[in-house]
């Protein structure tokens, strides 16, 4: 990890070259994840990527061609195994990680678009096992390989911290993912890891298509956010791309929002 200082107005690029990082949630070109993958590209890193299953593969597979990926593989964080496998991988290939970027999340949709309190208790668990409870597992299995300090990021949203109409059971679930970030950042932090959130404004993608009336929450955004817009993937990307890099070697803990400011409405979406 580089604690370098600069002296004051040095004009400085983001230069990634040299790291290794792993991306996980890319499901096609519109993926957030993908924008975080393909910005970390750009400023030189190297990268591993995942797809879900062999639905998939072909979505992803020209995505990771095109930015020279060394490792693609099968992650299915439900599946005994493959996450595992994908550290190996690592393991073997690099024998060390400099950050990794967590981008998934489900719900299965009778419990996604019914209230929380008619939630089955199986739908919520498997909500959380995917969701949540997989960054834990990455931060554990990235840990042996940061022996040199690393940064693990997560993607959430508003709902983790107001109530958004239509998130219903995720909004409990990304408040969770809120509260490990914070955690893991207190337990990994005298290692040099660093742990930090996007909490990403209302972008149409595939996760999103899962929302009901998500339309709504796209033109509440541009109607009330202090930029009266919403924001792009690739805006999402770039803050990724800072929190994994050592420009940002003193931020650990936080949510950052990249939301056109929407958060500081201080509303609650009806």
């Amino acid at each position: 990890m580089t604690n370098a200082t600069h002296a004051p107005g040095t004009n400085w690029s983001l230069d990634m070259n040299g790291k290794k990082g792993l991306v996980i949630g890319i499901a096609n070109e519109h993926s957030l994840a993908w924008a975080a993958a393909r910005n970390c590209h750009a400023a030189g890193a190297e990268l591993a990527v995942t797809y879900l299953n062999d639905k998939a593969r072909p979505h992803v597979e020209p995505l990771a061609q095109s930015i020279d990926a060394p490792i693609l593989a099968p992650c299915d964080v439900s599946r005994d195994g493959q996450l595992e496998a994908v550290f190996e991988r690592i393991t073997s290939t690099w024998g060390r990680l400099d950050f990794l970027v967590h981008a998934i999340a489900w719900a299965p949709a009778a419990d996604l678009h019914g209230r929380l309190v008619d939630s089955s208790a199986t739908g919520f668990a498997q909500a959380m096992q995917i969701s949540c409870h997989s960054f834990i597992r990455m931060a554990k299995l990235a840990e042996p390989l940061m022996a040199r300090g690393g940064s693990l990021t997560t993607l959430s949203f508003l709902g983790a911290e107001k109530v958004v109409d239509h998130y219903n059971l995720m909004g409990p679930v990304k408040a969770a993912l809120e509260a490990s970030v914070r955690y893991l950042a207190h337990e990994l932090g005298p290692k040099g890891i660093r742990v930090n959130a996007i909490s990403a404004g209302a972008i149409k993608t595939r996760a999103a298509s899962g929302i009901e009336h998500f339309d709504e929450l796209i033109r509440e955004t541009e109607a009330k956010s202090p930029l009266r817009r919403t924001v792009t993937a690739d805006e999402v990307g770039r803050a990724a791309l800072l929190l994994v890099s050592d420009h940002t070697t003193a931020i650990t803990g936080e949510i950052l929002h990249v939301d056109a400011g929407f958060h500081v409405d201080g509303m609650i979406f009806h």
